[in-house]
């Protein structure tokens, strides 16, 4: 696959045609539709290419596999039960680089992608950090307008890279998904206008509320910028970027894709695409501070930087207490989380990776969030429990 490739899925067949609406409506897909959607996404909205290299990176399944049981809310459960009544299409974990545990729901098989939704913010967060350490930009404190010209004289003038990943930009934002007129909805459906990237115009349109540092607010827009700055720093689109920094040299099982808007610029808050196991493998370059094969994509220095509370607040549904650069930090972990339960937690600790993909049908209610923070608690303690042994195969 040529990295830069675009694929345009205006024209469906008749098969495509029963697929769900893309765009901004995904955030309101059915029940059914979520399922056939999120294993689609490339079928359903424009994306772009994203290579792998001709290695993988091999993850050898472990010979005593795990089986973890727990209570929650007064229920026994065990994975299989959690993944029926949760409706998860995948769970994979690993410890040492071994496979402790893979499982597969909702008639997902292994070769199957599926939908980022926002762990495809902490995608974008890994190629600020590459960019950085390419020099293509100059530090976290580096302004935004620098490198998106476009954002002279708006509220984002005065915004640094660090304000942009820790989204304290201070600008006026509304992230409301099941409000087809919020924010994050526009910015999805914004058009492509006198040259200027759909995004950037509608992002440069909005007001500051706060100064640039002093409030979080979870914004998809200001990981949208994050996403064009990569672009117009690096000078190539993030997906041949990512394919070039990670996908390659890493190892990376499959091709992935990434979804673009009008200009084809890839949305830099989500619509990442690929398979249960590469984002189990993106979890495990950072737990391998953030090189890949001979390359040292990430500096140590920054890695660590990305994956503290850099503010801090009340325990999430999930149980997450603070926030880093587009990484959630928990106390003995951090974490890409995504809309609709899908998740990717690192225990540098621990050498643990724990990588989910779901399909909550009501994503916004906390119980989801609490059982799956329950179900991860379990999957981690059963893993810690288990004695590094020997493997069965490898993949």
């Amino acid at each position: 696959m040529n990295g830069m490739e675009t694929v345009n899925t205006a024209a469906c067949t008749s098969e495509d045609a029963s697929l769900p609406p893309g765009g901004a409506a995904m955030l309101r897909w059915t029940r059914d539709q979520q399922i056939v959607g999120c294993r689609s996404r490339e079928k359903i909205d424009p994306v772009r290419g994203i290579s792998r290299g001709p290695h993988v990176y091999v993850l050898p399944t472990a010979l005593h596999q795990i089986s973890p049981r727990w209570t929650w809310r007064g229920q026994d459960l065990d994975v299989d039960r959690h993944i029926k009544a949760e409706r998860v299409s995948g769970v994979i974990v690993l410890k040492n680089r071994q496979v402790l545990l893979e499982r597969y729901g909702l008639g997902r098989t292994a070769k199957d992608r599926w939908t980022s939704y926002s762990v495809g913010k902490s995608v974008t967060s890994i190629l600020i950090g590459a960019a950085i350490q390419d020099g293509y930009i100059n530090g976290m404190d580096a302004p935004l307008i620098d490198y998106i010209h476009e954002l002279k004289g708006s509220a984002y003038d005065g915004v640094t890279v660090r304000q942009l990943l820790t989204m304290t930009s201070g600008v006026k934002w509304s992230e409301d998904y099941t409000d087809p007129n919020s924010d994050d909805a526009l910015l999805m459906t914004a058009p492509f206008i006198d040259g200027v990237n759909p995004g950037v115009a509608y992002m440069r349109r909005l007001p500051r509320i706060h100064r640039p540092g002093a409030k979080f607010d979870y914004k998809t827009g200001d990981s949208h910028l994050a996403g064009v700055l990569v672009s117009k720093a690096a000078g190539k689109s993030m997906s041949e970027y990512l394919s070039d920094k990670l996908w390659r040299p890493f190892g990376m099982e499959q091709d992935a894709f990434w979804v673009v808007d009008p200009a084809g610029q890839e949305y830099g808050g989500g619509g990442f695409i690929t398979t249960l196991r590469d984002y189990a493998r993106i979890g495990q370059f950072m737990l391998d501070g953030g090189r890949a094969g001979a390359i040292q994509v990430l500096s140590p220095g920054w890695l660590a930087e990305a994956t503290r509370a850099h503010l801090t607040f009340s325990p999430t549904s999930t149980g997450a207490t603070g926030y880093g650069y587009h990484w959630w930090i928990y106390k003995d972990a951090y974490a890409a989380l995504g809309h609709a339960g899908q998740a990717i937690f690192v225990y540098p600790k621990d050498k643990i990776v724990i990588a989910i993909n779901s399909a909550w049908p009501e994503p916004n209610l906390p119980e989801y969030g609490q059982a799956q923070a329950a179900f991860v608690e379990a999957l981690h303690a059963a893993a810690v429990a288990q004695p590094e042994g020997p493997a069965r195969n490898a993949w």
